[in-house]
């Protein structure tokens, strides 16, 4: 569980809204009705949702609740079945040559466009329905007291998908915590923009 790892990389955001009382206990139905859902017997290239942060297989939180004194716990998988560009276009060489000495056979000279897109759609599938999706796993912490959330990523492509799945689930919009919001909240909110804004930076060397 990342949340316990000796170093790690995360990011902190607020709730923009103010969050209606009424939602705490609502969020365990929330969160399963936008669970993870499993593509390992599909042809799916990603599937992404919510799971149990103590166990990933754990899809229905039988393990533990996400309820953790006043915190919530719970984990955004995601699922993605990655093949190598590499792989891609040597299949792709093979099915256009055979296809080629097919055509050749017929007495044509060359694979029309859509007949070539359309061998380069069944070549994909084909090295999906052989390759397995790799999970993926990112813990977040939800403080149900200050409204803040720390999601345990700093990779932008996952920390997108956190906040739209978040907004999705639960209605409301997270802004990350960066310094300067984080100044104007010790500073006493959006009045001190103009202080912060005016500030000259210091050079330390």
């Amino acid at each position: 569980m990342p949340i316990l790892s000796a170093s790690l990389g995360l990011t902190r955001y607020r709730v923009v809204e103010e969050i209606p009382s009424s939602l705490w206990a609502e969020v365990p139905k929330r969160l399963q009705d936008n669970v993870f859902k499993d593509i390992d017997g599909t042809l799916d290239e990603r599937s992404f949702g919510w799971c149990n942060s103590d166990n990933m297989l754990d899809l229905d939180w039988h393990d533990s609740p996400p309820e953790k004194g006043h915190y919530l716990t719970f984990a955004l998988r995601l699922d993605t079945r990655r093949i190598p560009p590499a792989v891609f276009k040597k299949h792709c060489m093979i099915a256009l040559a055979d296809e080629l000495q097919k055509a050749k056979a017929e007495g044509k000279a060359f694979i029309p466009k859509d007949r070539r897109r359309e061998i380069r759609e069944q070549v994909m599938l084909r090295l999906r329905a052989r390759s397995l999706p790799v999970p993926a796993v990112f813990d977040a912490v939800w403080n149900t007291m200050t409204g803040r959330v720390i999601f345990f990523s700093t990779n932008s492509k996952a920390k997108t998908l956190f906040e739209d799945h978040f907004q999705l689930s639960f209605g409301l919009t997270l802004e990350p915590l960066t310094p300067f919001f984080l100044a104007l909240d010790m500073l006493g909110g959006e009045s001190a923009v103009p202080r912060l804004e005016n500030i000259d930076p210091t050079s330390f060397v």
